[in-house]
């Protein structure tokens, strides 16, 4: 999943440099903390956080075979 979203991060922004992607295992969920310079977050969330629910849909429908729950979180 870290790839995943790391991929459609550094699409979206003007830095890809400065995207970072850290994984965490909280019991059976996995959060995907997601970090971009302060100029590019309006890129990531987008207009009325649109661009931030296509992300969490699309990472959902990833992790949809392996029976674990996943959580986008941007930082």
């Amino acid at each position: 999943m870290k790839e995943l979203v790391e991929v459609i991060a550094k699409a979206l922004v003007d830095n890809p440099e400065e995207v970072v992607v850290t994984e965490k295992k909280e019991g059976k969920a996995l959060i995907v903390e997601l970090h971009v310079a302060q100029a590019d977050m309006g890129k990531v969330i987008g207009k009325q956080g649109r661009i931030a629910k296509a992300i969490r849909s699309v990472v959902k429908a990833a992790s949809f075979g392996e029976n674990q729950k996943v959580d986008v979180e941007i930082i």
